[in-house]
């Protein structure tokens, strides 16, 4: 399977399969009012067990959903019954949007084989098949941590690239906060993007039933945003989560070797030394 994304017939085909783990790893930002939990718990594709972003994450910094240390992924993967040999499905309620982050962090700690269901809970529902309520409780495994470097940026190593240009930089927020011409959704962070940065909003990416494009359209609109498909590529947001749909679509048209920037504008927008650029 080349195609990082599923579809929900074929999840519903391999449901009682025993090498299956199926992740929700609903999110949504504080100002949307809702709980991706407290949602699984109503209900959840059988099997499911819940990822928590904002819980499997570096506590030690104030930045939201940070990737943990391998060691502390690892204990958590555990506790949620995955292992490296099982085909893992990750989605979430939006349609595509946090699931993209856990199957990113996934494949940094050393999971291969993981895949993002197309349209989520969403198009599940839509389609009307089965649900399951409360709290599913897998039977716990033992791992050793693993770390790829070479998928996540940091804040020197994006600063290097702002001067060096030696990886496009690809920034999924919307065109307003990209241009600068609407306050950021978290306080005190100033407006703008990083010099050189392309804008490739992820909502745009996503058809409106909340399933990705096909690879086609997906390559026609990072090429009108002026991306080089055949050149390194960093992804970036507001804290790395739609940041991670991007990579996703640049996987879906076989370049999975993208990166993203964990902090993101959250920590690039919150400094006062970092440059900031306004305008398209």
């Amino acid at each position: 399977m080349t195609d990082p994304l599923v579809s929900t017939a074929w999840l519903a085909e391999r449901l009682e399969r025993p090498d299956l783990r199926i992740l929700d790893g609903s999110w949504w930002m504080p100002a949307e009012g809702r709980s991706g939990h407290a949602e699984y718990l109503e209900a959840h594709i059988p099997g499911a067990v819940f990822f928590d972003i904002d819980a499997i994450a570096d506590r030690t910094v104030d930045l939201p959903h940070m990737l943990p240390t391998p060691e502390e992924f690892t204990a958590a993967a555990g506790r949620l019954g995955l292992s490296r040999d099982a085909t893992i499905v990750t989605y979430d309620t939006f349609g595509i949007r946090a699931a993209a982050r856990v199957w990113w962090t996934l494949r940094v700690m050393g999971f291969t084989r993981v895949f993002v269901l197309d349209g989520g809970l969403r198009t599940w529902r839509a389609e009307g098949r089965r649900l399951e309520a409360g709290e599913t409780i897998p039977s716990p495994t033992t791992l050793s941590p693993s770390f790829d470097a070479s998928l996540v940026r940091t804040l020197n190593e994006v600063r290097a690239l702002v001067t060096s240009h030696a990886e496009q930089i690809v920034d999924a927020r919307g065109g307003p906060r990209f241009r600068g011409e609407v306050p950021e959704p978290r306080a005190s962070l100033r407006s703008g993007h990083m010099p050189g940065a392309r804008n490739v909003a992820f909502d745009g990416l996503l058809d409106a039933d909340g399933r990705m494009k096909p690879a086609a359209t997906l390559a026609a609109i990072f090429q009108g945003a002026g991306i080089d498909l055949d050149q390194p590529i960093v992804t970036t947001c507001g804290s790395g989560v739609t940041a991670s749909v991007v990579a996703l679509a640049l996987a879906r048209l076989g370049r999975d070797r993208a990166a993203v920037y964990d902090g993101s504008w959250t920590e690039w927008g919150g400094l006062a030394d970092t440059p900031v650029a306004t305008g398209a």
